[in-house]
């Protein structure tokens, strides 16, 4: 295994995905000019104000996307004791994980993306990282971890080898860990 990889941005993916923003958000704009009373005279309070609040948040999530392809650091970063990810709003947030930290890795499909989700301990050393409302939105309280979510939609890997590469880091960082204290025990 590589000491450290780095994944970047699919162009390709990042394009498909502004293409479909850009859709929605067309549609969005035709429900409000529908809702306003453009075509049948008739203004419609409530369709007019959820579209135009969707529209909004379509608008500023495909500029913030737009704005991002000038970066040209990695996306996702795994390296032999920690890795960092900017694929998603929270862990662009959070920044850098230790892997020794790390309780577990899953691959979660939610809406029409499948994510990693990495479950972290050791949550006093990661408090203060992020706003207390984004804080509760991955804190569980039942078990004292945070659940962070990394997505392979904009980069250039599938969502099933993006979960084979954390899996394969976090198991040699533990086999490490392990055969360092096994030598201590000696």
């Amino acid at each position: 295994m590589k000491e450290d990889i780095k994944l970047y941005r699919n162009t390709k993916k990042t394009r498909t995905l502004l293409l479909s923003s850009l859709g929605v958000c067309i549609l969005l704009a035709l429900v409000i000019l529908y809702s306003i009373g453009l075509f049948d005279g008739e203004f419609k309070i409530k369709p007019a104000i959820f579209s135009a609040a969707a529209f909004l948040i379509m608008v500023f999530l495909t500029l913030k996307t737009i704005l991002g392809l000038k970066d040209k650091s990695p996306l996702i970063e795994l390296n032999g004791h920690m890795f960092v990810g900017k694929t998603t709003p929270i862990s662009k947030a959070f920044g850098q994980v230790d892997w020794i930290d790390v309780r577990d890795i899953q691959l979660q499909k939610t809406g029409g993306d499948t994510l990693v989700v990495v479950t972290v301990g050791n949550t006093d050393k990661y408090a203060g990282r992020l706003s207390k409302m984004s804080w509760n939105m991955i804190f569980d309280k039942s078990s004292q971890e945070l659940q962070l979510m990394y997505s392979a939609s904009e980069v250039d890997i599938d969502p099933k080898s993006l979960f084979d590469l954390f899996i394969a880091f976090w198991e040699a960082t533990m086999q490490k860990r392990q055969s360092a204290f096994n030598i201590g025990i000696q």
